[in-house]
């Protein structure tokens, strides 16, 4: 393809791309170094027949013409991202020095809401994320070995936690594990303990959390890897059954090499979805045993206070970590190909 046929044929994605991903990200890096201007605070004096009383007020016009003035705000550097709601740099090291062990340390960082929202967010990542891209592996592999005839009903129905949409799907299993659900009923059962409630229970939570996670996402690594899977060099496979390769061989040494590109790109994928978990948190009204930073983001947004320079700091800290997360597979693919090459 010629440049000038390249050029004009990329330009309307990449003015999508500076529209609608680079310009929004501008906008939250500089709104994150601002804070709103304190309002504008007067001294008057009020005289009676009982003498004089001085009183502070606020100067509504003062307070506008100044954030007219400057509507980004006071430039504050980042001194939001060191607060207390964020990194927190002064507690953490106050934690450290009164600290006797790692794990009071630990617990201590576990009072802090952005690192109590990291820990549930990694945790969620790093265990959702390889499970749901086995389970999907798994799945793919015995609906390429079932019959013509079933396998169309079988796909379809493996697809079903795909389709349904995150919120109600969450809305859904917070309500069979409701001590009055037909999971939460049947927990109290084997347990044998009729006051046991998965929602009073933060380790219960995120258990469910983590479930509900691999079951959503599943699919969808299914649907790659079953779609791998038709591109299988049969001629390879056949040569290793004649060499006598069992099944398991067969998977690990054929199918697995030939597939790994997808596992590559699935893992990118579900690590940036997944650790933009929030829709589970909301659907399960799990806010007070796990949060995120998507959560974080949402809950400084609203209310009355829609605290725009906290929301800000912390999707910039989001998307540091995610490009964190994330350089590790980036790097391994990068030098795949420059050794393919």
């Amino acid at each position: 393809m010629k440049h000038r046929t390249f050029f004009w044929f990329f330009l309307p994605t990449a003015l999508a791309m500076l529209l609608f991903i680079a310009a929004p990200i501008v906008s939250v890096v500089i709104q994150s170094f601002f804070v709103p201007h304190e309002a504008v605070l007067v001294e008057t004096e009020s005289c009676g027949p009982f003498g004089c009383t001085t009183s502070i007020v606020i100067d509504q016009k003062a307070t506008e013409d100044l954030r007219a003035e400057r509507p980004w705000g006071r430039f504050a550097g980042l001194e939001i991202y060191f607060d207390r709601g964020h990194l927190a740099t002064a507690e953490v090291a106050s934690a450290w020095r009164d600290s006797a062990s790692l794990g009071a340390f630990l617990g201590k960082l576990g009072n802090l809401p952005f690192y109590r929202a990291m820990a549930f967010t990694l945790t969620y990542t790093f265990v959702v994320t390889p499970l749901l891209i086995l389970l999907g592996f798994v799945i793919a592999l015995a609906v390429n070995s079932l019959n013509r005839r079933i396998k169309g009903l079988v796909i379809f129905f493996s697809l079903l936690p795909m389709i349904v949409t995150p919120l109600i799907g969450s809305l859904i299993l917070f309500w069979m594990i409701d001590s009055r659900g037909i999971i939460g009923s049947l927990i109290q059962y084997l347990a044998n303990d009729p006051d046991l409630s998965l929602k009073a229970s933060t380790p219960l939570m995120w258990i469910a959390l983590i479930v509900y996670g691999i079951w959503h996402s599943a699919p969808f690594a299914f649907v790659v890897f079953y779609a791998g899977l038709q591109t299988v060099p049969q001629d390879t496979l056949e040569s290793a059954q004649i060499d006598g390769a069992s099944r398991w061989e067969q998977v690990r040494y054929v199918i697995l090499p030939h597939l790994m590109p997808l596992v590559t790109f699935v893992a990118l994928i579900q690590l940036m979805d997944n650790f933009r978990v929030f829709e589970p948190i909301v659907g399960f009204n799990a806010s007070a045993h796990a949060t995120s930073l998507s959560w974080i983001i949402f809950n400084d947004l609203g209310g009355e206070t829609n605290q725009l320079s906290a929301a800000a700091t912390t999707s910039v800290l989001t998307i540091i970590c995610v490009a964190i997360l994330l350089s590790p597979v980036l790097v391994r693919t990068w030098r795949d190909f420059k050794g393919k090459a």
